[in-house]
């Protein structure tokens, strides 16, 4: 089996397994307090409904009511700043769900509007993460000279640590910003800037939500989703080249056994095909022919005269004996022959004859 079919399947393996281990962490984690949260609302609103007399129906409509005024809590979620972060969130592929179009027309041209903007995104992200590697490399090489380094050389091995370390940083640092604007824990905003740079976009957390933004942490959250978004390409960018790269090497590599096996494989007539492409016919295994022919490393048919000379008796090889080169013209052209020539070819069928 090829290697790449090898490694298909391993993927595919690989990737479902992957899928079985996560929902069983998942379900051993949240399993028990998704019971237990359910437990204490219910409680809740049991408590709620009893001293405050509702019935199940308006209570129900109270609920319905608070989830779909959640999105309305900001004052400007639809003003041209709110607009322009969510139109971030949807060429972005993030979708965070915290605030949708509600009108016919506004629904209509939220589709035309993301099958534009989501290619549109997605070429300009991997285009910009492609020129940062590129400069990575550049200024990679030139700082190995500058220490001396023996191999100056950039590998995508190097491209990758280095890509790495930038998402970190990255993530590390709106991790602090966002924590000190919207007042999250570090490790909700660490989770946040995870969640919105690997376009997972749960929606749990959402900047840029309160009441009222400073310009400045405005132009700061939209600088982080599309600084994060183009790192992290780059990197994605790495890891496809690289299994792409190792695709290619094996195709390479299939290409050149099949012409090795090709080039010493045996014919069905029994002529067998020589290591530089020359062809040696089975003619030789015939009795007969075995005194007078014989086959030299370049595979030409060699005869030997009794003056002890070689001519190449294979028209279509292009190992041409001195003898044979001073005599023929091998340009097709209707020179005659020789006389020593004709002297060769009466020597030649005087000797078949014999046999």
């Amino acid at each position: 089996m090829k290697r790449q079919n090898v490694r298909t399947l391993s993927l595919i393996v690989c990737t479902f397994t992957y899928l079985l281990i996560g929902a069983a962490v998942f379900d051993a984690l949240e399993s028990e307090n998704e019971i237990e949260m359910k437990r204490s609302l219910l409680s809740y609103e049991e408590k709620i409904i009893a001293q405050y007399n509702i019935s199940d129906e308006d209570f129900e409509r109270i609920r319905e009511n608070a989830l779909r005024s959640r999105q309305y809590r900001v004052e400007n979620q639809w003003k041209f700043v709110g607009a322009l972060y969510f139109s971030l969130v949807v060429c972005s592929v993030i979708g965070y769900g915290h605030s949708t179009p509600k009108t016919v027309p506004g629904k209509l041209f939220c589709m035309i509007y993301a099958l534009v903007g989501i290619p549109l995104f997605l070429i300009m992200f991997q285009s910009v993460g492609e020129r940062l590697n590129t400069f990575v490399t550049f200024l990679l090489k030139h700082i190995k000279k500058c220490f001396r380094w023996k191999n100056t050389e950039v590998s995508q091995t190097d491209l990758i640590v280095i890509t790495l370390i930038l998402s970190t940083i990255i993530l590390t640092t709106g991790a602090l910003l966002f924590s000190k604007f919207e007042g999250w824990k570090l490790l909700d905003a660490l989770y946040y800037c995870f969640i919105t740079l690997t376009t997972i976009g749960f929606g749990d957390f959402v900047a840029m939500q309160r009441d009222h933004n400073n310009p400045e942490y405005i132009v700061l959250s939209l600088l982080f989703i599309i600084i994060g978004l183009t790192v992290i390409s780059a990197a994605m960018n790495l890891l496809v080249l690289r299994f792409l790269t190792m695709n290619t090497e094996d195709e390479r590599r299939d290409e050149i056994e099949a012409a090795v096996a090709a080039q010493n494989a045996v014919r069905l007539e029994g002529d067998v095909i020589t290591g530089n492409g020359g062809v040696v016919s089975n003619a030789q295994e015939r009795p007969e022919f075995q005194e007078v022919l014989s086959v030299c490393s370049c595979s030409c048919y060699k005869w030997r005269s009794p003056k002890d000379k070689i001519y190449n008796s294979n028209p279509n090889s292009n190992h041409i004996s001195p003898f044979i080169h001073s005599t023929v013209n091998m340009s097709n052209k209707d020179d005659e022959l020789s006389d020593e020539m004709e002297s060769f070819l009466e020597w030649q069928r005087n000797k078949r004859a014999s046999l």
